[in-house]
């Protein structure tokens, strides 16, 4: 118990402050413990941020997949659907916040850990946008001749500029850039 409040203040800290801005004794204090407690359940910060890390992609790619199951929508809508989701999480959502800016700004000593494990996640959102494509394919008449690899690519490259956005832009800049990119996308797939 005392170990998942511990990873939920740490959430918090290494969301709004990074690595570098977050000390074990602000989580400690947010938990209602003394530092030294949290060493009986991690070996240390980089530990604790790596447990951290690691929840948070699992819930993104939970999320994703139970998004692209819901078979409610149209394919279109699904694709413009998740994009805006990914806004609404990240203005909503502290563990959205914080996969974000590590997935962008992993601490330096933990670099090739953390993004090994964040390619890992792109890999399996890919392989899932690819499946999404496929079926779109096979039941949409306009998309039999699109090239589902480059689409889904694409699609991600989409998503990385909403991302970057967020980090960088603003809410207005963030829901321009979203518009005009969805815009441009799906009349190149969808016209």
């Amino acid at each position: 118990m005392t170990a998942d409040k511990i990873k939920a203040a740490a959430l918090a800290h290494f969301a709004n402050h990074g690595y570098s801005g977050a000390s074990l004794s602000g989580i400690a204090s947010d938990v209602g413990i003394k530092t030294p407690s949290i060493y009986a359940h991690f070996k240390n910060k980089d530990e604790l941020f790596l447990a951290v890390t690691e929840e948070a992609i699992a819930r993104e790619w939970e999320q994703a997949t139970a998004y692209f199951k819901n078979r409610s929508s149209s394919f279109k809508e699904k694709l413009y659907g998740f994009l805006r989701s990914q806004k609404e999480n990240y203005d909503e959502d502290e563990r959205a916040k914080f996969w974000l800016r590590t997935s962008y700004f992993p601490p330096e000593h933990l670099h090739d850990q953390v993004m090994k494990d964040v390619y890992n996640l792109l890999d399996k959102m890919e392989t899932l946008l690819l499946q999404e494509f496929k079926e779109a394919k096979e039941q949409e008449p306009q998309l039999h001749s699109l090239n589902i690899e480059h689409a889904a690519k694409a699609y991600i490259a989409l998503l990385d500029g909403v991302f970057v956005e967020l980090l960088y832009g603003g809410e207005r800049r963030t829901e321009e850039r979203l518009e005009a990119s969805w815009y441009m996308y799906e009349r190149a797939l969808f016209s």
